[in-house]
């Protein structure tokens, strides 16, 4: 069953896109500040960072919950009908850009924080999860290849 993207139904998700783009890049900004920041051309107060985390949280869950509920009548709609919506499919490159920025930042600051031991240890990983682990590894693969 295909669904019917009314104007409206366009007009809506087109604007929850815009929001959820603003969003994003609000988030990218917080981002960036904390990196500044990182980097020692600020000082780096990793509360005011979280509480900047904690005030966007609420407002990036509703507007999933707003797109999550979209998302079905989007996706049984016809390939015709989505291709016709000239407005949606750039915002949904843009936020996927947007998104990939953030995680590439994040990422790189977690690496920073990780190289001046600002991150606690109880949340790092177990360096050694099992010994002898990459001998199973080989023995299995082993086995499998003959």
């Amino acid at each position: 069953m295909n669904a019917t993207l009314t104007p409206l139904f366009i007009q809506e998700m087109t604007h929850d896109l815009r929001r959820y783009l603003g969003l994003c890049d609000e988030i990218l900004n917080l981002a960036t500040q904390e990196n500044l920041a990182l980097g020692g051309q600020s000082a780096y107060d990793p509360e005011f960072f979280q509480d900047q985390r904690r005030t966007l949280l609420p407002n990036l869950e509703q507007m999933l919950a707003r797109l999550r509920s979209r998302r079905l009548v989007w996706q049984t709609s016809s390939r015709n009908e989505r291709e016709n919506c000239t407005e949606i499919t750039p915002l949904f490159q843009q936020i996927q850009d947007q998104l990939m920025k953030v995680l590439l930042l994040d990422r790189e600051n977690q690496q920073i924080m990780l190289r001046r031991g600002m991150v606690p240890p109880s949340h790092l990983p177990n360096p050694a999860p099992r010994p002898n682990y990459l001998a199973s590894v080989y023995q299995r693969h082993a086995i499998s290849a003959s």
